[in-house]
């Protein structure tokens, strides 16, 4: 009996050790004094977001934080905590820290994302921070801002030129027109 326990106890720690390299961010709280009501809310909208919440044994948490090198982290376990895992580096700390901000009895504590120990404070920076697609979305507008611009003042200079309001070059006085020196020789 007390081999089969040991080892259901290993294959937990083994399975937490595998979701957390796997994560892009692991977020833990302490969810004391949450009603179940909130709890459900939690959950949903953590679901949403395509992160995953879970309550494991603290002694279970610490050992696969320390088998992989986060010491820091373990030793915030303490009290009822439950961690959300996310392949979106932001997703769980953004959902978090705004369900956080009206249910007082959800705590953030910290946090490891992208394989290094991060504080509450982190966190509460990250939770500011839009999802990927939004950042891809911003990243693209700034790409697209030049070609923008150019096509705009293209377009204003056809139209204006369509209108008779700007000159060309032939029509422009002869001083305001420099020939370039090569057609200045063949002549």
């Amino acid at each position: 009996m007390n081999q089969e326990v040991l080892a259901a106890k290993e294959a937990k720690v083994a399975e937490l050790t595998d979701k957390m390299q796997a994560a892009s961010s692991v977020v833990m709280v302490e969810y004391r004094g949450l009603t179940v009501a909130e709890a459900t809310e939690l959950r949903r909208n953590l679901r949403a977001e395509d992160v995953e919440f879970k309550v494991y044994k603290n002694g279970i948490s610490r050992r696969a934080a320390e088998k992989l090198g986060y010491d820091e982290f373990s030793k915030n376990l303490v009290g009822p905590n439950a961690l959300a895992f996310g392949k979106d580096p932001v997703a769980p700390a953004r959902v978090l820290a705004k369900f956080a901000k009206d249910h007082e009895a959800l705590v953030l504590k910290t946090g490891i994302v992208d394989g290094e120990v991060v504080g509450e404070d982190t966190i509460q920076k990250l939770a500011l921070l839009p999802n990927k697609e939004g950042m891809l979305a911003k990243f693209a507008s700034t790409l697209n801002a030049p070609v923008i611009k150019f096509a705009m003042t293209v377009k204003a200079l056809a139209e204006a030129k369509e209108n008779g309001t700007v000159k060309s070059a032939e029509e422009a006085p002869a001083e305001a027109v420099e020939e370039p020196a090569a057609e200045a020789a063949a002549e």
